[in-house]
């Protein structure tokens, strides 16, 4: 009897390859049902042959960066902008190698959120002064909030996290309740990552009243959601520039597609030629419609 593959998950676990998980992530990139069946039957097979192979050279577990690689392959081959979407998870590891493109990135949400926006800002707390990464203001409320990026996917942010963040916020909180200017406002905190917190620190964040935002935290509000809801995909997302160009367009301070849908021009500051210039224009104008 042949044994159910393992699949290697980023943090070194494995778990059983579940064909319904793969189905999911294709049907939320929008791919169609014939297409989905098509890529899952075949990545399926693919996995018990690999998973074979495996056990001969006594190593359990696929990588899921070879599903994911394979499955993304073939999905690109039949529909680029269903791809961009599907790749939505790695691109968000993409917004690097430095943290200031999340930082950005966290501050385009919060805009589309219907909050004013500062990035970057230095402010006084009663000890000390802190680096705040986004300071997000709506109807006199201020949110100050740190932006924990990070490369793998296997990395999640420990309890560590959000007390510190808890201690540098009231501190900040305690100086600026005493400022006439903001006399009519109410303040809290907020932690926002790339991967995931740990249930220590989703449950500190809970009882301290400090907002948590990760990859599917909070559900039903958590960061994939939101993106996939309000169409705020990273330019990392996109299948049609390669790695230099994106990392071009960061460095400008543009980070996701809609900017580069409101103002095309950027764009031709990367010296593409008219044929990718269109393909590149066609996959934004796809991805936030």
């Amino acid at each position: 009897m042949i044994s159910k593959p393992l699949i290697k998950k980023a943090s070194g676990l494995n778990e059983p390859f579940s064909r319904e998980k793969l189905e999911e992530s294709l049907k939320r990139s929008g791919a169609e049902g014939n297409i989905i069946d098509e890529i899952a039957e075949e990545i399926e097979s693919w996995v018990y042959n690999e998973h074979l192979l495996m056990l001969e050279r006594g190593v359990e577990g696929v990588p899921s960066k070879k599903v994911y690689s394979k499955a993304f392959s073939m999905l690109r081959k039949r529909t680029v902008s269903n791809a961009a979407r599907y790749k939505l998870k790695s691109a968000m590891m993409e917004l690097g190698p430095t943290g200031h493109p999340f930082e950005y990135f966290t501050g385009e949400i919060f805009k589309v959120l219907g909050y004013n926006v500062e990035v970057a800002k230095t402010l006084d707390g009663h000890c000390v002064t802190h680096e705040v990464d986004v300071i997000a203001t709506k109807d006199n409320h201020q949110r100050f909030i740190e932006c924990k990026y990070y490369q793998s996917t296997g990395k999640n942010a420990n309890v560590q996290v959000p007390l510190y963040i808890r201690s540098r916020v009231d501190d900040i909180i305690r100086v600026r309740k005493t400022r006439a200017e903001f006399n009519e406002f109410t303040f809290s905190g907020g932690v926002v990552t790339n991967t995931r917190f740990t249930s220590d620190a989703e449950a500190y964040g809970e009882c301290s009243g400090l907002h948590l935002l990760s990859w599917d935290y909070p559900k039903g509000e958590s960061l994939r959601e939101i993106i996939d809801r309000e169409k705020i995909f990273p330019i990392t997302s996109l299948t049609s520039l390669n790695t230099a160009e994106k990392q071009k367009l960061m460095e400008g301070g543009f980070v996701i597609c809609r900017q580069l849908k409101r103002d095309p021009a950027i764009l031709k500051g990367l010296g593409l030629s008219d044929k990718k210039l269109r393909k590149v224009t066609q996959e934004i104008d796809d991805l936030c419609s």
